[in-house]
């Protein structure tokens, strides 16, 4: 047992924080304050900077990172008194979101030899909040480690990259993410395959694709998509069912948690139980309100940019059987369907589809309105109207 056996696929990554993990044990070279993990959505960089943090918090006095002492066991668990993950549900990191962890970051650790603050999403830094945090990571208190979290370096302020020790993690193979899957939640190994394979070795996708049969049939019905938009009317109805079905599922994941944030602001303020909200928390009650229509905004286009990227997977698959390159397809539960469009379209036709894929998901990342963003998407992923002698 060990605290990186959910990180797949990331050997490299893994011996170089062990590595100082063990030089921070000793108090050698190898070890420093600030670290930047990052890797492409599903890498598992979140996963790497916790089991990097267990590690640093292990307990066991011969092996580093066991994953069985309380030290690891509740660092994982995100129950560490020394350990602070950090985790955002709006499009940026605001000053006031950082100035708590600074805070933090100044108290010497009570248990364990280093305090070490997560900060996933740090690519979500604005100047304003990064500019605040840069202060402690030039200078921070020695026993406090700052594990940064994103998708690729450049989307990091320069000045926060420039004093952080980099790791890059990788896209894992798929069938190291169908054996977690198997491994860790008891997946059937066929679902597992499957799973791993169609989410594109993106683990957490993957694991939600294996276990929910809902979110296998939304994926099949966005991947049908392509093929059955050929006038624009139909179109802008698929726009809107897509833009629709997405936003219902950020409803359904968000409610719950909406009234029991409520309900303990309301508590907390001495007015639960009223018929009415007192104008003195008035102010406060709002801008909760505020924070979770920003909180369900952006879980809605985190749900259609997933669509997207399946999207993108399928058409791959496309080019690949044109153009006979010898690799295994995304979704090959999909062989017909995908040798249908390939027959019916150019490589030209699906790149043009592709780059329509990216620009909608640069328009989302935008916050350009989802349906304007996806209608526009949807006008051009319209299957190409050919006569009979034509020749794709």
């Amino acid at each position: 047992m060990s605290v990186w056996d959910d990180v797949v696929g990331q050997g490299p990554a893994v011996e170089v924080l062990t590595r100082a993990a063990r030089a921070a044990r000793r108090g050698t070279v190898g070890m420093t304050h600030a670290w930047l993990l990052t890797g492409p959505p599903g890498s598992g960089r979140s996963t790497a900077a916790r089991a990097f943090a267990a590690a640093l918090a292990c307990e066991d006095p011969v092996e580093i990172g066991c994953g069985a002492c309380p030290g690891c066991r509740t660092a994982l668990a995100g129950s560490h008194a020394d350990v602070t993950v950090f985790t955002t549900e709006h499009m940026q990191i605001r000053r006031e979101d950082v100035e708590p962890l600074i805070a933090t970051a100044q108290r010497r650790p009570s248990v364990a030899r280093w305090r070490v603050v997560v900060v996933e999403d740090a690519d979500r830094l604005n100047p304003t909040s990064g500019n605040v945090l840069l202060k402690t990571i030039e200078e921070p208190p020695p026993q406090t480690v700052w594990l940064l979290c994103a998708p690729a370096v450049d989307d990091v302020l320069p000045t926060i990259r420039s004093r952080a020790r980099h790791v890059p993690l990788r896209v894992p193979p798929a069938d190291a993410v169908a054996e977690l899957l198997v491994r860790r939640d008891g997946i059937d190994p066929v679902m597992a395959a499957f799973a791993a394979r169609a989410a594109q070795s993106h683990v957490g996708l993957a694991r939600r694709l294996a276990r929910d049969e809902g979110a296998r049939i939304r994926r099949r019905e966005v991947l049908r998509l392509p093929q059955r938009l050929r006038g624009v009317g139909e179109a802008v109805v698929a726009a809107g069912e897509l833009v629709e079905v997405a936003a219902e599922e950020a409803g359904a994941s968000t409610t719950e948690r909406d009234a029991r944030e409520r309900a303990e602001l309301l508590r907390a303020l001495g007015a639960d139980g009223v018929a009415t909200v007192p104008p003195a928390v008035r102010g406060q009650v709002r801008q909760l309100e505020e924070d979770q229509k920003r909180r369900a905004r952006r879980h809605q286009t985190d749900v259609l940019d997933r669509s997207l990227v399946d999207l993108l997977g399928l058409l791959r698959d496309v080019l690949v059987v044109q153009l006979g390159a010898p690799v295994e397809l995304v979704n090959s539960d999909m062989t017909g369907d995908v040798r249908a469009m390939a027959a019916s379209s150019t490589p030209e036709d699906v790149l043009r589809r592709a780059d329509a894929v990216q620009l909608a998901r640069q328009r989302l990342a935008q916050n350009v309105a989802p349906l304007l963003a996806i209608e526009a998407l949807a006008l051009t992923l319209r299957a190409p109207h050919r006569s009979p002698g034509d020749v794709p």
